[in-house]
Formats: structure tokens, sequence, C-alpha cells
């Protein structure tokens, strides 16, 4: 048997299994999840920006990431603790294009479309030539 419990705003704060495992859960005031922990002592936590966009996140194993929104909401940048570090810029096709600091050799290919939006090359470009679309 599994019992659940809820908040005022439907949110599950507590499950049990019949097993004894245990989860329990805390939101903000927006209804994201915050902080997460479970019976086997493992924990996450959460922060968001004033759009609901997840901008910071860790866990007891020591993962850490960050992340940054533009005003459309779309994320622009991502770092992690495993050193792991991207950056996105979006095209006038709000597609978006994954530029990698660490690689700086490292090249992309560019889709370009007719005005049909048919699919017309498949260029290489540098990262540095994106940052200008």
């Amino acid at each position: 048997m599994i019992n659940e419990e809820y908040d005022e705003r439907g949110n599950l704060i507590h499950i049990q299994g019949s097993n004894g495992y245990e989860i329990w859960n805390e939101y903000d005031e927006n209804n994201n999840r915050i902080h997460y922990k479970d019976s086997s002592d493992f924990e996450e936590w959460y922060e968001f920006d004033e759009n609901n966009n997840c901008i910071y996140y860790k866990n007891t194993k020591g993962y850490e990431y960050w992340s940054e929104w533009d005003e459309k909401n779309r994320e622009i940048y991502y770092k992690n603790s495993s050193k792991d570090e991207f950056f996105w810029k979006y095209n006038k096709n709000n597609e978006s294009i994954e530029i990698t600091q660490q690689e700086f050799k490292k090249i992309k290919r560019k889709k370009e479309y007719d005005k049909y939006r048919e699919f017309v090359n498949n260029s290489k470009i540098s990262r540095f030539s994106l940052m200008d679309i």
C-alpha cells in the first residue's frame, strides 16, 4: 500500500511505500518543487526565477547546475559542477543553436531554409560566427 499526502494546492508533499521508503517534497508559492528528500538521505534543492525557470539545482551527491534564461523564457546559459558549460542563441525562427565554451575548435552545422521553410543547405560554420546570428 502507498500512502500519499498532498498540500492545499494539490502538490504531493509526502509519500510512503509499503516497504517503508519515504519521499518528502517542499514547494514555493508558485508550486515549484524547491526541496526533495527521501528516506535514503538523498536530497535535492531547486531555485527558480520570477518566471518559474529553474536557475539553480543542487543535490547531496555534490552535483550542481546553474541556468540563465532570456526575456522569452528560453535557456541561454547552463553550467554544471562537472565543468560542462553551454551557451545558446536563437535564430529568427526561434530555433536554438548550441554553442559550447570548452570546445573552441568545434564546428557546428547550420541548417538553412528558404522562404517556404524548406531545407536547402547544411553548411559548416564556426562557433564564433554563430554569435552573430
